[in-house]
């Protein structure tokens, strides 16, 4: 079997490798796994980075959350899958070509599904979700803020929201996505070209203060997105790619009571009951089904191609997913 896997912390195009090791056998309760499909996310680049996380991994480390492929073998005990059964991996460590795991963190694709569109359902298409649900009660009419817009998981949140019938003013960098966005179901969609941010959201929205604002950046953009809340609302911050800490001025967290929270998908499995968890698997399977969940995807490559894979993932305006297959 190859995996990839990282020594030491740094640029990650330069610090992954491939390497070379026996077949797993799986044991009582588990299954081995042909990962066909695998899927690189923003999360990865700063894991390897070492900028991603409550507790720095331990080195060596192999990236990966987001995994389709077939089972090839099973353990004594196991009664739900069997060889040939399509599932969607959970846990890390899924940049590999084999993986083996315990049945129940194997659950069965959804039947039918693209391989890759599969692949992809559990990360950003959950973030997407959660955050519209479990961060502030929101009724149709809403309006939501959210930079890093044309993001998969802005797309997404675009989506959704239109379904949920909440409105959104989505925040980008540069010129020529607003077509895009509009067919995804946003409202407004701004050109953030340094200027007076809140103001030209208070404009977009007809002068209503949104309930909730969503940050991919952190830095300067999160007090931004501060000052467009409605008093009392709140801006969760979901990624750094800034790299810089979120900020927030003290006019708007201590006179205008702007609530500042963070959302990390893998807190929410690891604290969710498993009927929220299988409520949510619902959900991604009909949003799956109906199309909605459906990202873009700008290139594949090979497993032994991971650097240039992270090379082309750590671009900017890119459009679409950078995807891992395994021969």
């Amino acid at each position: 079997m190859k995996r990839a896997l990282f020594r030491r912390h740094g640029d990650p195009s330069r610090v992954i490798e491939v390497v070379q090791e026996p077949d797993p056998t799986p044991g009582p309760g588990q299954v081995r796994v042909r990962l066909k499909v695998m899927t690189i996310n923003p999360a990865d680049l700063l894991s390897i980075e070492g900028r991603y996380g409550a507790e720095p991994l331990a080195l060596p480390a192999t990236p990966g959350v987001g995994a389709w492929g077939i089972v090839d073998a099973v353990g004594e005990g196991v009664s739900r899958l069997a060889v040939g059964d399509a599932v969607l991996p959970v846990g890390g460590g899924l940049w590999a070509d084999t993986v083996v795991l315990a049945e129940r963190m194997a659950p069965k694709a959804p039947a039918g599904a693209d391989p890759e569109q599969a692949a992809m359902m559990r990360a950003n298409p959950a973030t997407a979700e959660l955050m519209l649900t479990d961060i502030v009660p929101l009724a149709a009419g809403d309006w939501v803020v959210q930079n890093a817009a044309n993001s998969a998981v802005g797309r997404l949140v675009a989506r959704f929201a239109r379904d949920k019938g909440l409105k959104t003013v989505n925040i980008v960098r540069r010129d020529g996505l607003e077509a895009g966005l509009h067919a995804d179901g946003a409202d407004a969609v701004i050109v953030d070209r340094g200027g007076d941010l809140a103001a030209a959201i208070l404009a977009a929205t007809g002068g209503v203060a949104p309930k909730l604002a969503l940050d991919a950046i952190g830095g300067a953009a999160t007090a931004a997105l501060a000052a467009a809340v409605a008093p009392g609302g709140t801006v969760s911050v979901y990624g750094l790619l800034s790299g810089a800490p979120p900020q927030v001025e003290a006019r708007d967290l201590v006179f205008r009571d702007v609530r500042l929270r963070g959302f990390w998908l893998a807190q929410w499995y690891a604290t969710a009951s498993a009927d929220r968890m299988r409520a949510l698997q619902g959900i991604l399977n009909e949003r799956l089904a109906q199309g909605l969940s459906h990202q873009a995807v700008a290139a594949r490559y090979p497993l032994d191609r991971v650097a240039e894979a992270l090379a082309h993932a750590g671009q900017g305006g890119r459009d679409g997913k950078i995807i891992l297959t395994a021969e």
